[in-house]
């Protein structure tokens, strides 16, 4: 967001809000982050008590428990979160001048407002054996024959939250952490979805497998997952989440969310993501071709866009090109975002469309292969990604830019080396498949019963041999 436009919306209404990116905010430090707070806090004010009373009360009734604050939001000029080395809060006319000219502020800018990127498409899953077809598409099951499945990593996720009842999703919730409509932490919440949006981005990145198939690409790994949007104060929240997952201690953080077009007004926040060594990646958008969503067309954000079972860009997928000299294309790559198969609450299963379903299954690679290199990079990871894409025929690059990923490529690219050689055993029956699905081995009486098979086989066959022999 320009300075100009910032002056404006201060000039019309009276005062805006702001983000503060902050110089030498100690990481983590809750008594450094105090007394950075301390020491800008004048700088801020409150707009209207009225509205502000409005908001404690409205973040109270929707958070998942009643809770006592250690800081009324009606007495809050500044939050700071630390470990993005961010500050947000209102500023007058005089408070924005003071701001700019405190020596402990590298820059400000005015807050943007981001909203969910909802799937274009939602229906009832049908039954499904074996891996669907984006995790075969990208080949995250020849890795998961490797033995690598996402083992020890935690996943990042800011979404609407995550059902972690799910059959799917049992033991993949790592961590959880509920922000009220006033961006404060809920303490104690317990996992849940707020919708069906995040259940179902969560288990494409984790999911275990089960009677509806097998479509979590890092069925190993776990999910930090952090309750974030819809309503109230979207900037407040996501940025709690964003600091809190960061705390967690994540390297890669999946999000399916944006501003329509594109503002700068979010490149604070995501280079804070980068300076933490978290791998950001995001949905570009669903509002078609010469369209995309901030912050999905940074050029320095692993920005994902929908494609389907046939390598074709889908139609709302969301693409555009930039006048700058690195990574001018959005979105980065192309992702199955088409029929995908994943978990909703309840137990249930449904398909969506969107880039927000491509997004998990890039978060999801990314996952496998940090746990073949532990000590890689947020920028090892997006490399190796990007550099083991191909571009199908028939798919524009204007639309899919580098094209779709390849997790066989990625790992020798990341480790230098060839994947091991795949010792999984082919792929079970149906009935044996449900049998698993519901804590049952049936493997002994499969083998039983091809034995009986063959035993006419081998009685006609000894017989012959005794009667020529």
């Amino acid at each position: 967001m320009s300075t100009s436009s910032l002056q404006d919306t201060v000039a019309s209404i009276g005062f805006a809000k702001v983000i503060v990116a902050l110089k030498g905010v100690p990481d983590g430090a809750a008594a450094a982050s105090a007394q950075t707070k301390s020491s800008i806090e004048n700088h801020f004010m409150i707009p209207n008590m009225a509205q502000a009373e409005s908001l404690a009360a409205s973040a109270s009734h929707f958070a998942s428990r009643n809770f006592k604050r250690a800081e009324p939001p009606t007495s809050r000029r500044v939050r700071v979160y630390p470990h993005l080395g961010l500050a947000i809060g209102y500023v007058n006319a005089n408070g924005l001048a003071s701001l700019e000219a405190d020596p402990q502020v590298k820059k400000v800018e005015k807050a943007p407002e981001l909203s969910l990127i909802r799937p274009v498409a939602i229906e009832a899953a049908k039954l499904g054996i074996g891996p669907t077809w984006g995790i075969k598409r990208l080949k995250a099951d020849r890795l998961w024959a490797a033995g690598i499945t996402g083992q020890g990593v935690l996943v990042g996720h800011l979404d609407t939250g995550v059902d972690a009842a799910h059959p799917a999703l049992k033991g993949a919730i790592g961590r959880f952490a509920e922000f009220d409509m006033a961006g404060d932490q809920v303490p104690n919440a317990q996992p849940s979805d707020s919708d069906e949006h995040g259940t179902h981005t969560a288990g494409t990145i984790v999911g275990r497998s089960g009677l509806k198939g097998e479509f979590g690409m890092a069925p190993e790994a776990q999910l930090a997952s952090a309750m974030v949007i819809e309503g109230g104060q979207v900037i407040d929240r996501i940025l709690a989440g964003m600091d809190w997952v960061i705390g967690e201690g994540v390297r890669i953080m999946s999000m399916s969310l944006g501003l329509r077009g594109f503002t700068p007004a979010f490149q604070t926040i995501i280079d804070a993501l980068r300076a933490a060594n978290v791998l950001p990646v995001i949905a570009v958008g669903n509002e078609g071709p010469e369209t995309s969503r901030s912050p999905g067309n940074y050029a320095n954000v692993l920005s994902v866009g929908a494609m389907d079972s046939s390598d074709r860009v889908a139609d709302f997928s969301g693409s555009q090109q930039f006048d700058r000299p690195v990574n001018p294309l959005c979105p980065a790559l192309a992702a199955p975002g088409v029929d995908v198969l994943s978990s909703v609450p309840g137990g249930k299963f449904k398909t969506m469309n969107g880039s927000s379903m491509a997004t998990p299954h890039v978060a999801g690679l990314a996952a496998l292969l940090l746990q073949a290199s532990p000590s890689a990079t947020a920028y090892d990871l997006e490399r190796a990604i990007v550099g083991s894409c191909t571009l199908p025929a028939g798919m524009p690059q204007a639309r899919g830019s580098h094209g779709v990923p390849d997790a066989v490529r990625a790992f020798q690219l990341l480790t230098g080396s060839q994947l091991p050689v795949a010792t999984a055993a082919a792929a079970p029956s149906r009935r044996v498949a449900k049998r698993r699905a519901r804590g049952k081995t049936p493997v002994r009486r499969v083998v039983v019963r091809a034995v009986k098979k063959q035993r006419p086989k081998a009685k006609k066959a000894l017989a012959s041999k005794r009667k020529h022999g």
